[in-house]
């Protein structure tokens, strides 16, 4: 069986120079993937570039067995849903609203929504736990809230693959570790693909099932417990003020 997502021989980047180069990677569904390495490394422009909004510099990205630049962006906004990093401009429509514009691409020409549709609003609300926010307007919540409601919209679009850049900047401790459970439960239980950038390394070792990793332009994918047994850990973060400590299995100030 093929993997879901396939990239062959691709370089992200823009510019002259790709930012990760010769990126050969394969990715099947039911996971949730953490992608992490330091600040400006290219983990957003990964993401962008998977997700069909920027093109690659060079080489194939597969999604099903097709591929993810050639699609109509009608067919790609139904297999592909992406949550960027900052607040959204929504003027005054509310949390039902903006979670509602994720069946779009399943809607006719003029996006009525109907029962299907509404009851997936409310599921994907309900798993977000946004449901008590539905006729509140965006622009007067939390940014944790926002963010939650975003993911919320990205859910009720139903794509196989799920791109989340920076899903947990603005959550304390206690709503990581609550939104990575419930990211790793959806994955699972719909055979989605969910690849998720970070900071949070531990959490991420502790919940997420496999680890992508940009160091020196290249990407290293492993599972959590490859991760921690490799080495690689412990070199790339080595200048960084925190080490890694194999024995634990976690990150410790340095």
């Amino acid at each position: 069986m093929k993997d879901m997502l396939q990239l062959r021989s691709v370089d992200v980047g823009h510019g002259g120079d790709p930012l990760v180069s010769d990126i050969h990677l394969g990715l099947d569904g039911g996971q949730c993937v953490a992608l992490i390495g330091v600040n400006g490394g290219g983990k957003s422009t990964l993401l962008n570039t998977i997700a069909g909004l920027r093109k690659p510099m060079a080489g194939e990205m597969l999604l099903n067995g097709a591929d993810i630049v050639r699609m109509r962006s009608s067919e790609r906004a139904r297999q592909v849903s992406i949550v960027l990093t900052g607040r959204p401009q929504a003027g005054l429509l509310d949390v039902r609203t903006i979670v509602g514009l994720g069946r779009q691409p399943w809607t006719g020409r003029f996006g009525g929504l109907v029962e299907t549709d509404r009851a997936m609003v409310e599921e994907a609300m309900r798993v977000m736990d946004v449901g008590h926010l539905a006729s509140r307007s965006l622009q007067h919540l939390s940014d944790g809230e926002a963010q939650r409601v975003m993911i919320a919209r990205a859910m009720a679009q139903d794509t196989p693959l799920l791109l989340l850049d920076e899903p947990m900047a603005f959550l304390d401790l206690v709503n990581r570790v609550r939104l990575l459970r419930t990211l790793r439960e959806q994955a699972q239980a719909r055979h989605r693909l969910i690849i998720l950038s970070t900071h949070d390394l531990q959490t991420s070792l502790d919940l997420c099932d496999r680890v992508l990793l940009i160091h020196d332009r290249k990407l290293w994918s492993g599972t959590v417990e490859e991760a921690r047994a490799s080495g690689v850990l412990e070199r790339v973060f080595a200048g960084e003020g925190i080490r890694f400590d194999p024995v634990a299995g976690s990150f410790r100030p340095h």
